[in-house]
């Protein structure tokens, strides 16, 4: 049995490329070993057959950022656990080539209430991070919230202009109908259970909350649990 090697060598060696680009040809999820797809230039080899995909791109690997339609139950901080292969949905068209490493160290960003749904941003992207946690209250976000109860003429000012939440000021905020039983909120810098607070003032009892927008993002028409990539350039 030979001695094993890094798998970086081993590309490197079949290609006749450096080992800087054998590393970028593995990180990039264009080698495989007996046929798995490995990611990793460290990887022990020996005598397994390596190959390396005839399409493949030297091109650096970027970190991703997932979109994450996320049900009612589960707290934001936890939504990371949902992003794995099996609920990637099926049409993405963001043109992000998948890889395993892109399910790794991903952080949930921009809170959103346990008994919400709607769209959480998972990121690997410190540039991402940065924008969506320093320009939090900058960033305006779109709900729908479903409702019940006796309406009237100043019901949307008066949820609109509530002054106070939990001892903090409260910016107004825009709210309209949707329908019959939802208003759509245009707010930023909205706090854990705002909205709640916003629609009781309002005389209003809420049934469901659903995040549609975060910034320029939509979660678009894809359902609960599942999740896809944000294109890359695509900017908040």
């Amino acid at each position: 049995m030979p001695e094993p090697i890094r798998l970086a060598k081993r590309v490197a060696e079949l290609t006749g490329c450096s080992r800087a680009e054998a590393d970028q040809y593995i990180e990039g999820g264009w080698v495989t070993v007996d046929g798995e797809t490995v990611e990793a230039p460290q990887h022990p080899v020996t005598d397994e057959r390596v190959e390396i995909d005839p399409a493949a791109k030297l091109t650096a690997s970027e970190p991703a950022t997932l979109l994450l339609h996320k049900p009612e139950g589960v707290a934001w901080q936890d939504a990371a656990a949902l992003a794995v292969p099996a609920t990637h949905i099926a049409d993405d068209d963001s043109g992000v080539r998948p890889l395993k490493r892109h399910l790794q160290r991903l952080t949930a960003l921009m809170p959103l209430d346990t008994e919400a749904s709607g769209l959480i941003v998972l990121s690997q992207d410190g540039r991402v991070w940065r924008r969506l946690t320093e320009d939090y209250a900058q960033i305006e976000q779109e709900f729908v919230v479903e409702i019940r109860g006796e309406t009237g003429p100043y019901t949307l000012s008066r949820i609109g202009h509530v002054p106070t939440y939990q001892g903090r000021g409260l910016a107004p905020c825009k709210v309209s109908w949707q329908n019959e039983v939802r208003l759509r909120f245009a707010i930023k810098d909205v706090q854990p259970g705002e909205l709640r607070h916003r629609c009781r003032e309002g005389g209003l009892d809420v049934v469901s909350i659903r995040r549609l927008r975060v910034g320029r993002v939509a979660l678009s028409k894809m359902p609960a649990g599942q999740w896809r990539y944000l294109p890359t350039g695509t900017r908040f």
